[in-house]
């Protein structure tokens, strides 16, 4: 039959639904499944799942009580009693997939202050969208409070760039492979709003706050956990989610050491809107040793990662943590400059990357571990609390099946079989990823070699065009066989998951521009919806304020050594390689452009390559966000290109420092 489980928290009660053809036992301790024809409609409409939980607790109260069922050892059957270690995103994601399947859980938790935001600052988890069918299928309610407090960022460009240049390397497309299966589009959400919602949900009289476990007894019957206050706690089986540094990892295996990554993780989150904002949901800018990661958060806020290559253990002197993020990743694009400065310090963490080699063996007896604490990775993928998230689906379930399957054959339910199962069902797909995790890291920070720089005496032969074997092998990884594994990681087993929709239920929608801005740089950068400023670059004898550019196309203005009539279509520099009529600039369709009017030491422009050009007399040349552009020779009259969301206030905005 079928698994849709019932049962009445009131009083033991019985029915008969006709559509079994025999009469089913509903009470306290003995589920009732609905007919496999039912389960997809109950989900997925949820007036129509009240309406029929409604009716059927209706029916269950009026029916005589009955004592529990009888096992064939004349002993009264029970449901399970679960504890869980741990109360963070995994343990309490398990507490509720069992509570909805109708076992009684007990979460210990020695920290609540992090759920209730009293902690240290805790940021955004990103839950994908695998992460997020598999909560649908959990609990479908809880799912939608998730999905309507994130920021979505699936819905946008997202993907790797240059971290000098900020140019495009490859753009990721998140949004299909989730449209494609009916699946929600990736989210980020705050880590406390998360734990807080499912915190709700499960209850808090099945969460004990300043209970850590510190070790446990499996008897073969039962597990005894034993408190760090020395109080214990009996239960039919124990389940591990207490993170990286498990102590019941530790009492099951033995003490083994994490395994360093080799980078330390500078976070934080900016009250920062980029121009781009509409466009593009996150990036991971490359670099050799180094990399910088940053996404949307919503409501105003950018979250950033800062990773860079150096040994565990490392710290920085009072409030110089920015100082040092600057010194690291000085000289890169604004897009991370700009982070970094309107980040204010003490919201700056550090923090050494960590993660455990998955293992072949993830319990013994009646004790299981889930997420972290088996499987811990690098959170370069951001499918560390996802992969927690599918874990807990997967207990649960196999838990289930092992009761319903002592339920049918009358015997006592096979909790050492049923862990295993969830064990094998979960080890191949957890690998996979956790490898590609690690392997993310190992290209961001080697993005140098990895384009075609490092063949060392054998440079020369770039000069008769040999392709580079790290760029043409990066180049196919890249194109052929990212998308591939990008659906595979999103898709997860969402076609198996039983409990949600087939089909996705929400309003989900991509920018209509979205598939031109993945083939079309030009358009995702005419998409850019900010102010343009030319800001000082120069010496100091140089110009001292930005230039704000107009978006009106028909009133280009004039720059030069003198300011003419109108002062809003002119600039004045005097210095002494400014011809008086010296270059005009102008928009159309949303683009500016710059010419020359044949001055006499030329205009100038380096672009985010470094490449040096002087323009062509009365020749329109388009200039982009991050190009230096000079009027004139000696570099006096200099003025970087920056394109920003509001305009800036001078005396107080550290964003318009150059780097």
């Amino acid at each position: 039959m079928a698994s849709t489980l019932l049962y009445n928290s009131v009083n033991p009660s019985t029915t008969v639904f006709s559509r079994t053809h025999f009469p089913v036992l509903v009470s306290k301790d003995f589920p009732v499944e609905f007919p496999p024809d039912t389960h997809s409609n109950y989900y997925f409409n949820t007036r129509k799942r009240k309406q029929k939980l409604d009716l059927v607790k209706a029916k269950v109260a009026e029916a005589p009580t009955v004592s529990p069922p009888i096992q064939r050892d004349g002993k009264p059957r029970k449901k399970l009693r679960i504890l869980v270690a741990g109360g963070g995103i995994g343990g309490l994601v398990f507490a509720l997939a069992a509570k909805r399947k109708g076992f009684e859980v007990v979460v210990f938790e020695k920290d609540l202050s992090a759920i209730r935001g009293e902690g240290q600052y805790r940021g955004p988890i990103q839950v994908q969208s695998n992460a997020l069918a598999a909560l649908e299928a959990i609990d479908l309610e809880v799912a939608d409070e998730v999905m309507k407090v994130g920021c979505i960022t699936g819905d946008r460009i997202n993907g790797l760039v240059d971290g000098i240049s900020g140019n495009w390397y490859i753009k990721f497309d998140t949004f299909t492979p989730a449209a494609e299966r009916g699946l929600p589009v990736t989210r980020v959400i705050s880590r406390m709003t998360l734990q807080q919602i499912l915190a709700r949900a499960v209850g808090e009289d099945v969460i004990i706050n300043d209970s850590n476990v510190v070790k446990f007894e499996d008897n073969g019957d039962k597990v005894t956990v034993v408190l760090e206050n020395g109080q214990c706690h009996e239960g039919d089986l124990l389940v591990g989610a207490d993170g990286i540094w498990s102590k019941v990892r530790k009492n099951l295996f033995g003490s083994t050491e994490a395994i360093y990554s080799g980078y330390t993780c500078y976070t934080g989150i900016a009250d920062f809107v980029p121009a781009d904002i509409e466009s593009v949901g996150y990036r991971v800018f490359l670099g050799h040793k180094q990399y910088f990661v940053s996404s949307d958060v919503g409501a105003g806020k950018m979250q950033w990662y800062g990773f860079y290559k150096e040994p565990p253990g490392g710290v920085d002197g009072p409030r110089g943590k920015k100082e040092r993020l600057l010194e690291i990743f000085g000289g890169w694009c604004d897009n991370v400059i700009d982070l970094i400065l309107a980040t204010d310090e003490d919201a700056i963490l550090r923090r050494d990357i960590f993660d455990r080699t998955p293992i072949l063996t993830w319990g013994k007896g009646r004790v299981t571990l889930l997420g972290d604490s088996v499987h811990a990775m690098q959170p370069n993928l951001g499918q560390g609390g996802c992969m927690a998230i599918e874990d807990s689906y997967q207990l649960a379930l196999e838990l289930d099946k092992a009761w319903r399957q002592s339920i049918e054959q009358g015997t006592p339910i096979d909790i050492v079989s049923s862990l295993k199962r969830y064990e094998e069902s979960r080890r191949l797909r957890v690998a996979i990823i956790h490898g590609m995790a690690r392997m993310a890291a190992l290209m961001a920070t080697t993005y140098k070699a990895y384009l075609g720089v490092g063949l060392g005496p054998l440079s020369f032969l770039t000069k008769f065009r040999i392709p580079h074997p790290g760029r043409v092998g990066g180049r196919f990884f890249i194109d052929l066989a990212m998308p591939l594994m990008l659906s595979w990681v999103l898709g997860g087993n969402s076609s198996k998951l039983e409990g949600r929709p087939a089909c996705c239920r929400l309003s989900d929608k991509a920018n209509d521009q979205l598939r031109r801005w993945f083939s079309d740089d030009e358009a995702l950068e005419r998409a850019i919806n900010g102010e343009w400023f030319l800001l000082p670059c120069g010496n100091q004898n140089g110009p001292s304020q930005p230039i704000c550019l107009s978006r009106d196309e028909n009133r280009p203005f004039i720059i030069g050594s003198v300011a003419h009539e109108d002062p809003g279509t002119s600039i004045a520099i005097s210095l002494p390689q400014v011809s008086e009529m010296h270059a005009r600039v102008s928009y159309k369709d949303g683009a500016f452009f710059l010419t020359d009017l044949r001055s006499e030491y030329g205009t100038w422009i380096t672009d985010n390559e470094e490449r040096r050009y002087r323009l062509p007399p009365n020749f329109p040349t388009r200039f982009r966000p991050s190009d230096v552009i000079e009027f004139g020779s000696d570099k006096k009259a200099a003025f970087r290109v920056k394109v920003m969301r509001s305009s800036p206030k001078i005396a107080e905005s550290g964003l318009l420092q150059t780097v």
